[in-house]
């Protein structure tokens, strides 16, 4: 499950056809046999409908062959696809350069659909610089690297700074944990006039993706390795924790409204209306509460998953074909730094293009997602601020507090996963007797049925 930008950005159908392939691998080889340039092929390129986005990208593929003659790019529309994405490899469709999730990653490596490129990104600029967790997701056991992070997410609690001031609680101070949580969701919901104080989804697999993301923030897990098997684990003390708190901040402090079975729409919806104090979402919700649902930059701030013990952390990267040559291993490289890995570029073009196109800066997301560590951090987060269009302060909460939590992917299977869970989530929201020891239990036998097929 991502958030709601990267599934906004991301979520497109492969337009790349056989015959398009097929004439790319060959001119590839062919250049390189006659001593010219290597030519890559890459993917995510945005569609036409994102004329912002797709002339961003398709400028930053020009001024990269004018800065590197000795590569040429022919960029494809679309992202991998799971299901079709073996067969692609199998007949020499998959671009030499092609994105992936997260959740991704661990699966080609095992299967050995990615090039490993241990040797190579050494030579990669500000590879040390990249957060540890983050390069992780894209090693073996072994600790080879197959490829590079690009863009993340880290769950955390969005709220809305005017409800906090409202009910007199401090804006810049969110709360951190989950007593805060429920003690000033109640303040909020005391302000009467249909104010919820705290909301969450119960369906569509929204549910269960959210109980994820609370199971980890008590520093719990949903699935854990035994062996070469999974196993459910959150039929546990921590999974009754979880469901405890929502049922008293629902049914006891009446602070998360009489309407559930939420899904995210509804809530960005009260939240852009200026009638939720918070929700467990990332930054990338907030041009969504602003461009769709009316909402004000300013009203609103993110603060990091409550509890201290963990997050839900998702993102993109990019890995090689398996196929590659080594010089279009070295050129493909040589292209995710430039455009996505480059601090560089961020102050002086990024940003400012950002800026000009009146598109936000100063989120902890894309055009500079939060993956780094140390100085370039630093570096970073000050050009965000030099030309910032929202007011970066609001977000300072997330950033200090994100970088302590142990991140968390989703589970195997997590689509599958998510859809028992939120049975979890929708009975304990509409059922003021619900029995938590039963709902885990018999959600916990289900999630090891799915489990079981995870190979």
């Amino acid at each position: 499950m991502s958030t709601d930008r990267f599934r906004s950005t991301t979520a497109l159908v492969l337009a790349t056809g056989l015959a398009l392939g097929l004439t790319a691998a060959c001119s590839s080889g062919a250049d390189q046999q006659a001593g010219g340039p290597v030519t890559i092929t890459i993917d995510g390129q945005p569609p036409q409908t994102q004329p912002f986005d797709r002339k961003i990208f398709d400028a930053d593929v020009a001024a990269f062959e004018k800065a590197h003659p000795d590569i040429k790019i022919q960029a494809h529309e679309g992202f991998m696809d799971p299901k079709t994405f073996s067969a692609k490899l199998a007949g020499g469709q998959l671009e030499d350069v092609y994105y992936v999730y997260f959740t991704d990653p661990a699966n080609l490596i095992a299967r050995h659909q990615a090039a490993d490129i241990t040797d190579y990104v050494k030579d990669v600029p500000h590879v040390n610089d990249i957060q540890p967790a983050l390069l992780d997701v894209f090693k073996d056991a072994a600790g080879h690297v197959y490829g590079l992070p690009t863009a993340n997410y880290s769950m955390g609690l969005l709220y809305n700074r005017a409800l906090f001031s409202k009910a007199g609680l401090d804006p810049d101070k969110p709360p951190t944990t989950w007593d805060e949580v429920r003690a000033d969701a109640k303040k909020i919901a005391d302000l009467g006039n249909n104010t919820v104080g705290f909301a969450d989804y119960s369906k569509n697999n929204q549910g269960g993706w959210h109980f994820t993301a609370w199971m980890y923030a008590h520093g719990g897990d949903i699935a854990k390795k035994d062996g070469n098997t999974w196993k459910a684990d959150f039929d546990n003390d921590k999974g009754k924790a979880v469901l405890q708190t929502l049922h008293d901040m629902r049914w006891t402090d009446n602070s998360m409204g009489s309407q559930q079975l939420l899904q995210i729409e509804d809530v960005q919806r009260m939240m852009g209306a200026g009638q939720l104090g918070m929700y467990l979402a990332a930054a990338d919700n907030i041009p969504t509460l602003v461009n769709q649902f009316k909402g004000n930059y300013a009203d609103y701030g993110l603060g990091a998953m409550p509890g201290g013990k963990g997050t839900l952390i998702g993102g993109e990267g990019y890995m090689i074909n398996p196929k590659a040559t080594p010089a279009q291993i070295k050129a493909g490289l040589t292209w995710i730094q430039w455009k996505y890995l480059n601090p560089e570029r961020v102050d002086s073009e990024v940003l400012n293009t950002y800026k000009q196109q009146g598109q936000p800066v100063g989120l902890p997301v894309s055009p500079v997602p939060d993956l780094w560590t140390g100085a370039v951090r630093d570096q970073q987060e000050q050009a965000k601020e030099k030309f910032a269009t929202v007011p970066v302060a609001n977000y300072k909460p997330y950033l200090d507090g994100v970088q302590s939590l142990k991140g968390s992917l989703e589970p195997p299977s997590a689509q599958q996963v998510y859809a028992i869970l939120d049975t979890v989530m929708s009975t304990v929201l509409t059922q003021q007797d619900a029995n938590f020891d039963s709902l885990l239990s018999d959600a916990s036998q289900k999630v090891n049925s799915v489990l079981a097929t995870v190979k």
